[in-house]
């Protein structure tokens, strides 16, 4: 059992490894320029390693796409909120937060995964909900959905480039912006206790 713990521990540090070397990177170059045996030279490991671990170069963006978005499952429940005080993205709040992945989102590859990760986490149920409270159809609700994704991945890049620092105003703007334009399509009876 000891003997797993260790393996175990040791496979950890070899993929974390893997990813902040991609990360590092990506400050210095494109995302499509970084190969493996540049990986494997600044990680001092042989491309066999490598390979025990991940399958190629998207693989390990997918692994650290997964350790990003692990706990923004929620963000669909602060989309149709204009009954709420605050309903901006989680997600907005995270990429401001969390410096270590802000250079994935300045490369239009790494950045166009990470929108694609969060329509598959929610698309459906965003969609879903929306023509459920609204008159929207399918095409329409899906627009709104794709609006405001790269709506908060292009405030977030303008807030990183000019390290902009006041962040509760922002937020506040954009938060009265979403509950504003969702107001409009809303039905207004008994289903907005829902929301």
């Amino acid at each position: 059992m000891d003997k797993t713990h260790k393996t175990d521990r040791r496979t950890r540090y070899t993929r974390q490894a893997i990813k902040d070397i991609l990360l590092d990177e990506l400050k210095t170059k494109p995302y499509s320029k970084i190969t493996v045996t540049e990986i494997c030279k600044k990680a001092e490991m042989n491309r066999g390693t490598f390979y025990l671990h991940y399958y190629d170069i998207d693989d390990v963006l997918n692994d650290i796409l997964e350790d990003f978005l692990s706990d923004t499952s929620s963000v669909l429940d602060h989309v149709l909120c204009p009954y709420k005080l605050n309903c901006t993205y989680p997600f907005c709040e995270k990429i401001r937060s969390s410096s270590h992945y802000q250079i994935l989102f300045f490369d239009d590859i790494t950045s166009s995964r990470i929108l694609e990760k969060l329509a598959d986490l929610g698309k459906e149920d965003f969609i879903t909900r929306l023509m459920k409270n609204s008159l929207l159809t399918f095409e329409q609700a899906e627009a709104v959905f794709y609006f405001q994704m790269n709506g908060c991945l292009a405030i977030n890049r303008i807030m990183l480039k000019n390290h902009c620092n006041d962040w509760t105003k922002i937020q506040q703007t954009i938060d009265q912006f979403i509950k504003g334009g969702l107001e409009t399509f809303l039905i207004h009876d008994q289903r907005e206790e829902t929301l």
